[in-house]
């Protein structure tokens, strides 16, 4: 009855053992864990030995905490700059000229087209340009994303809903986290969180990056590369931008735009090799390569703007064609600007600019102490529990708490392979868990004790207690389940970082608490044969 196979016992050996070798290398700092990985010999496979840790936090080991706002009217300027260039484009097409031109409004823009027949032409492909709105999983229709309305004058408004600017903070809010991780992942700083907060709004936290004011720079550039050429004089369609080597005096650059960092596909940092000045070399697609150099090819003689938002950092004069697909951005920067600049243009353009709304520092002094502070929780409430258990139930006490020192163990271990957060919340999410694991082995044990009063054998008291007392863990671990899966799911940040604890914790108690204290257990009855119990 109360038997364990040599086998079933050797694979539950293996499977702890496994599980605290890959919670070493958690204890270990990473010069020592780096220190480790040299020294092991070249036959040795990389694979085999663990080498991940866990990640700690923000509030443990200092870092820096942004949190960004999309600026919705640059969006909205964005999005009607592009309204217009598609209104331009049917009417291009269609052959309508409007009254005075295209003008721009705050959400949209409006031509005036007094002619009915040429109204008619142009209507419907305008109204083409809005996109529907709604649920595609309900499968209901919530109007369309840009609304066309017109007078009987002829004054033809297209105007984004108030459905169609949530879209458009929706998905720029997307793209934006997705460009913001890019950067930050150049930087080689290890588990950022970045997450939505609202509905315009991105967090993130950095760990154990101490530069506040680089991570500002470059979370808080848009980056929107474009290449345009200055406009010539009597020009009408152009843009006044400042220009960088021209102590930011305004000059009239053309709007139509030659190429944009949309079709980069790399920009590294370099010399100069006449000057020895720091400069960005650029590298295009495909496509860009063929714009770009039909551009050049049609424009020799002319400047070429370079502009970094909206800003015209360089304008040098095209002497040549540029057809091989490459060239090289150079504005007096320095070699920390230029490697910068490099990581904003890989990682690409974000789709607004984004505001500064809070900002913090955790020092790493601050994070130590909490540190200290939640090891010596740990400590005491291991401690207690043990002492607890050994004197409530003797043996079987310090099986317990051998299956809870393997318990906690196990949690590290399990981090370590997912490279999880650990967080305070984590912390305190250890320390509950400690009780969680030994309140299975109070259940276990008391159901013995009930068992073997009642005129039970002790072997068949044993086998009694555990397999009773196991659908009653099943229960109670299983809400607790739900209440964390429920927490990773609603909650953000430290709050996840618990659930995640909390779930791993109880995961590991059925390994523990029931699979290893229940063999230790029959391990020492084979052994011992003892004829009634040690409590």
């Amino acid at each position: 009855m109360l038997r364990f196979s040599k086998s079933k016992i050797i694979f539950t050996v293996g499977i702890i053992v496994i599980g605290l070798l890959l919670a070493v290398p958690s204890m270990m700092s990473r010069e020592q864990r780096e220190s480790f990985q040299r020294s092991l010999p070249n036959w040795v496979p990389s694979w085999l030995i663990p080498s991940r840790a866990i990640v700690l936090g923000l509030d443990l080991q200092g870092g820096s905490h942004v949190l960004l706002e999309v600026d919705v009217p640059d969006l909205m300027r964005t999005q009607t700059t592009q309204l217009r260039d598609d209104i331009r484009r049917i009417l291009r097409e269609t052959r309508v000229t409007p009254q005075g031109g295209i003008q721009l409004t705050p959400r949209g823009a409006q031509i005036r087209v007094p002619d009915v027949a040429d109204r008619d032409r142009v209507l419907p492909k305008l109204r083409e340009l809005g996109q529907p709105l709604g649920s595609a999983i309900l499968g209901q229709g919530g109007g369309r994303d840009i609304e066309v309305s017109v007078t009987p004058e002829g004054l033809i408004a297209l105007t984004y809903s108030e459905g169609g600017v949530n879209e458009k903070v929706r998905r720029a809010v997307d793209q934006a986290i997705e460009v913001i991780r890019r950067r930050i992942d150049v930087t080689g700083t290890t588990e950022p969180s970045i997450q939505r907060q609202g509905a315009d709004r991105i967090l993130v936290q950095v760990p154990g990056l101490q530069d506040p004011q680089r991570l500002k720079e470059l979370l808080g550039r848009t980056a929107k590369l474009e290449f345009r050429l200055l406009a010539q004089p009597g020009a009408a369609d152009v843009d006044m931008l400042p220009m960088k080597e021209e102590g930011g005096n305004r000059v009239p650059v053309e709007r139509r735009v030659i190429v944009d960092g949309s079709d980069l596909v790399d920009a590294q940092p370099a010399f100069d090799s006449r000057t020895n000045e720091p400069i960005v070399n650029f590298r295009f697609n495909v496509r860009g390569a063929q714009r770009f150099g039909q551009a050049t090819t049609e424009a020799i003689g002319r400047p070429l703007a370079i502009v970094l938002d909206n800003e015209v950092i360089s304008a040098p004069t095209i002497q040549s064609a540029i057809t091989g697909g490459a060239g090289q951005i150079s504005g007096r920067f320095t070699v920390q600007q230029v490697n910068d600049l490099s990581v904003l243009l890989r990682a690409g353009a974000l789709p607004a600019k984004l505001t500064i709304v809070e900002e913090r520092t955790v020092g790493p002094g601050l994070g130590q102490d909490s540190i200290e502070a939640g090891k010596k929780a740990t400590y005491v409430a291991t401690i207690f529990v043990v002492i607890f258990m050994f004197a409530t139930y003797g043996l079987f006490g310090l099986f317990a708490n051998i299956a809870l020192v393997v318990h906690v163990g196990l949690i590290f271990g399990l981090m370590s392979i997912l490279e999880a957060t650990l967080t305070l919340p984590g912390i305190a999410g250890i320390v509950l868990t400690i009780g969680t694991a030994v309140d299975s082995n109070v259940l276990i044990y008391e159901r013995i004790r009930e068992e073997f009063k009642a005129g039970r054998s002790m072997v068949s008291a044993i086998q009694a207690g555990f397999d009773r007392a196991f659908a009653t863990i099943v229960d109670s671990n299983s809400t607790m389940a739900i209440a964390a899966v429920i927490l990773f799911f609603l909650g953000s940040g430290p709050v996840r970082g618990f659930a995640v604890v909390f779930i791993l914790g109880i995961l590991t108690t059925v390994l523990t608490a029931v699979t290893l204290t229940r063999m230790m257990i029959a391990l020492w009855y084979h052994w011992m044969r003892p004829k009634t119990l040690p409590f």
